[in-house]
C-alpha cells in the first residue's frame, strides 16, 4: 500500500525479452502487463526470474475496481477503499524479491488490502497467512482470492501487530503498512534465519523500506530505499501515541 520515492531510470528502448503469451480474449491487459514487467520492474533492477514470471502472471486489474482497471499496470498505487491503496507494482516486486522466498516457505503478510500482494506470494510459496484490520477489505479479499483459486492463502480479520501465533513460526514476514517500530510479536514469530520486510519510520511522511534478517536471536538490518506507505492502525497506532 505504497509508492516508491527513489526514482530509478530505465532504458528508453524496450525489448520484450519475456516470451510472448497468447493474447487470450479474457485477458485484454496482457500487453500492459508485459510492458509493466519489462519496463517498470525488470528495467529497474528486479532480476529474479520467478518474480518476473509471477508479476506477469498475476492479473493486477482483477484487484481494483472496474473503473480503475485501465490504470492497473501503471507504476503507482491505486485506491481500494477506506483510505487504503494497492501498492505500486515495483514495490510489490522489490519487497517480494528481498525476502528470497523458497517454494516450501510459510509467509505472514500484515495488511491484506486488495489481496494482490498475497496472490503474488502464493504463486511462489507453499502457504500465505494474511491479516487485514478492516473487515470490509478482509471480506472482499477473501472472496476475491477464493474466486481466483488461491487455496494456499488464509485471510484473517484482525490486528496484524500481534501476528498470527497459531501458525507461527514463519519463514518470512511482510508488512504493507508503515510503522515507527517493529512489532515485537512479529520478531518472535519469525523463524531463525527468516526475513522480515517493512516500511519503517514516520507514519505521517516517508519511511525507509527495511529488511531484517533474524540470526541467533539478533536482527541484521538492511535499508532498501525511501517509500511512502499508509500507516498501521490498531495497536501500532496506540503504541505510537504513548
Amino acid at each position: 500500500m505504497a509508492y516508491f520515492i527513489k526514482i530509478l531510470f530505465a532504458p528508453l528502448l524496450i525489448c520484450l525479452s519475456i516470451a510472448p503469451f497468447a493474447l487470450a480474449e479474457d485477458d485484454p491487459f496482457i500487453k500492459n502487463r508485459q510492458f509493466m514487467v519489462e519496463y517498470d520492474i525488470k528495467g529497474r533492477g528486479i532480476a529474479d526470474k520467478k518474480i518476473l514470471d509471477v508479476m506477469l502472471k498475476v492479473k493486477r486489474h482483477l484487484f481494483v475496481d472496474k473503473g480503475l482497471q485501465k490504470q492497473a499496470y501503471a507504476d503507482h498505487p491505486l485506491p481500494i477503499g477506506e483510505g487504503q491503496t494497492i501498492s505500486q507494482p515495483y514495490v510489490v516486486a522489490l519487497m517480494t524479491e528481498a525476502l528470497k522466498l523458497k517454494p516450501g516457505d510459510r509467509v505472514l503478510e500484515v495488511g491484506t488490502g486488495s489481496g494482490y500482494q498475497a496472490a503474488v506470494l502464493a504463486e511462489i510459496v507453499k502457504e500465505v497467512y494474511t491479516i487485514e484490520i478492516r473487515k470490509n477489505l478482509a471480506d472482499m479479499a477473501t472472496k476475491r482470492l477464493k474466486e481466483l483459486g488461491y487455496a494456499n492463502i488464509k485471510v484473517k480479520h484482525g490486528d496484524g501487530y500481534f501476528g498470527w501465533e497459531e501458525f507461527a513460526p514463519f519463514d518470512a514476514i511482510i508488512v504493507t503498512a508503515a510503522a515507527n517500530h517493529i512489532p515485537p510479536s512479529l520478531i518472535k514469530q519469525l523463524k531463525d534465519g527468516g526475513r522480515l520486510i517493512l516500511p519503517l519510520g514516520s507514519t505521517f511522511y516517508y519511511q525507509t523500506l527495511t529488511l531484517l534478517t533474524k540470526k541467533g536471536g539478533e536482527l541484521k538490518t538492511e535499508q532498501l530505499g525511501g517509500v511512502a506507505f499508509v500507516p498501521m492502525v490498531g495497536e501500532a497506532q496506540k503504541d505510537s501515541a504513548r
